[in-house]
């Protein structure tokens, strides 16, 4: 069982609101779960929603934050804990050292950077945890078409893209990432080292 996910999700606050709520539920969920949230420390959007769902159901929050982000307009003050990195380089790795699993919410350039670095690093065998994707209002349908134009062109492995976990809830996310198995053998055929 996990104990702390990363959520990646976007911090605009210019957003429909089933995007906040479904954040606010991820958060909840996770506390309830007794899981750890990490995330990027920011109070905004669904990134402020994810931190103060999980904080109304007595979680725990880890925020990973850069200096440039660490004001008072963006940074939550509520937190059980922020970590302040040198850059985004090291608040990517320091996330990464903290999480057990990953959670992209929906999100932007930024959201799209965590999630893929987590994948490849999966892919390359960098890590053996599982990563997810909220498809909340089916934000991730235009990727998701990508993702499976690229296996059947011969870019990913299928192995690799069944290991991204995709749902529109939850709980039912939470409960497929808990079945993880690490496609070790498509690593090592990726890596060929077979």
């Amino acid at each position: 069982m996990m104990k702390s996910i990363c959520v990646f999700c976007g911090s605009s606050d210019s957003v429909h609101a089933d995007y906040r709520t479904a954040a606010h539920t991820m958060g909840r969920i996770l506390a309830e779960r007794g899981i750890r949230l990490i995330y990027g420390g920011g109070k905004t959007g669904l990134m402020g929603e994810a931190a103060n769902g999980a904080l109304s159901a007595g979680g725990e929050v880890i925020g990973v934050i850069i200096p440039s982000m660490n004001t008072p307009a963006l940074a939550h003050t509520g937190l059980t804990r922020m970590d302040v990195a040198p850059d985004m380089h090291g608040r990517k790795a320091r996330m990464h050292e903290l999480a057990e699993g990953y959670i992209a919410l929906p999100g932007g350039f930024g959201t799209w950077d965590e999630l893929f670095e987590a994948i490849t690093w999966a892919q390359t065998g960098a890590h053996e945890k599982p990563v997810g994707m909220l498809n909340v209002k089916n934000y991730y349908v235009p990727l998701l078409a990508a993702m499976d134009h690229a296996v059947s062109e011969g870019f990913i492995f299928s192995e690799h893209r069944k290991s991204v976990f995709c749902e529109s809830d939850s709980e039912k996310l939470l409960n497929a990432m808990e079945q993880y198995v690490h496609p070790r053998e498509a690593v090592k055929r990726w890596l060929k080292e077979d």
